[in-house]
């Protein structure tokens, strides 16, 4: 077996989520450490790593960046490397792209570059955000590249695929906490109280129409409430609800408008109410934008290595912490077909294995050059 499949088994039996990664962090270390490299050098930083390799004639400094965190989801696959934290899983194919991180490594320690290499295994891209803090930490700004990649694992695409596209990849995202505050009761008397059940339930509707009423047509946007907690007992008035969900655009003068409607309706549920609306904290990420010239050379690269290799993407309403990373350094990411019947965040996700050392020929071939 491949030795960076069998890691990225090891990997996906210790799913962590973010900044836990503690015994992630430690397995990847004793990696690295293991490599026995004389011109690494290693940083860590929270429960992420940053190591650099000098190189023999640099010109520049390449970045290639790396999650780790997991989900809090109940792992389903039945695999015999499944998850042994309960309810937690590799459902979004970090345990796939810190394998591949290393192969890469591993290759450069052996065959040191000609420009220098960091590489950045960076924790909580699920949440609560790990790419802002990273970037503005003193431990980044010693390894700061000059460019910087990723890439990210793609159930729909078959392995031996590589997809991607010049603009943008993936959307802004944030997500919504929506706090409702009345007076609770009993439930025969509703003069009495200030149901924030119904006041819930009526803002889920309003805020749709933000996307239909109040954005261009033409800008892709999504709001979407999937979760509703509210009351205790079925024949008290609730006289508190939350509502959870999360908010896509295409653009970010698309979020903005968004969140402005958002309080503006709010305002007017706390008048038809006699409620408090809150809107508590919440993760957001910036778009995916890939860059124009980092793009092309990595596409020419691929078309001319790869010839079947390579597939214009679309824009997805995906979100990805990578944003950040790309909106203070040139850069790209791309998708790597993986080709599982489910999708990511999916209990049963099962990646093609196949993909790992593909992925580590192409960046290998890339980073070389």
């Amino acid at each position: 077996m491949d030795q960076f499949i069998e890691i990225r088994r090891k990997l996906h039996e210790i799913p962590e989520t973010g900044f836990e990664e503690v015994q992630t962090q430690r397995y990847l270390l004793d990696f690295i450490e293991n490599l026995n490299c004389d011109f690494l050098e290693l940083r860590t930083w929270r429960t992420g790593i940053l190591v650099r390799l000098r190189g023999t004639m640099p010109e520049k400094t390449i970045g290639y960046r790396t999650d780790m965190d997991a989900l809090p989801i109940k792992e389903e696959t039945g695999l015999p490397f499944a998850s042994k934290h309960e309810g937690k899983m590799h459902a979004c194919g970090h345990d796939f792209h810190m394998s591949i991180a290393l192969g890469v490594l591993a290759f450069f320690a052996k065959n040191q570059p000609k420009n220098h290499l960091v590489f950045i295994f960076q924790p909580a891209e699920e949440g609560p955000g790990g790419a802002k803090p990273l970037l503005e930490s003193a431990e980044f700004e010693d390894f700061r590249p000059d460019e910087i990649y990723a890439l990210h694992i793609a159930p729909e695409y078959q392995v031996g695929q590589i997809a991607t596209r010049e603009g943008l990849l993936f959307a802004n995202t944030a997500e919504l906490f929506i706090s409702f505050k009345g007076l609770s009761g009993h439930a025969a008397y509703p003069h009495l109280a200030n149901d924030m059940v119904v006041a819930a339930s009526q803002f889920v509707g309003q805020i749709q129409t933000i996307i239909s009423r109040n954005v261009d047509p033409m800008d892709a946007a999504v709001i979407t409430v999937g979760k509703i907690t509210g009351g205790d007992v079925q024949n008290v008035i609730a006289g508190s609800a939350l509502l959870e969900g999360t908010i896509r655009t295409a653009k970010k003068e698309t979020m903005e408008l968004i969140w402005t409607r958002l309080k503006a309706l709010a305002r007017g549920m706390e008048e038809a109410f006699q409620c408090e609306v809150e809107f508590l904290p919440g993760s957001a990420y910036l778009e995916v934008y890939n860059h124009a010239s980092e793009t092309k050379q990595f596409v020419e690269f691929v078309k001319q290595e790869f010839p079947d290799a390579y597939v214009e993407a679309s824009a997805a309403m995906t979100g990805e912490d990578f944003g950040y990373f790309l909106d203070e350094i040139p850069g790209m990411m791309f998708w790597l077909g993986v080709d599982s019947p489910y999708g990511l965040h999916h209990a049963k996700l099962d990646p093609k294995e196949e993909a790992i050392p593909f992925a580590i020929s192409v960046l290998t071939g890339f980073l070389k050059r």
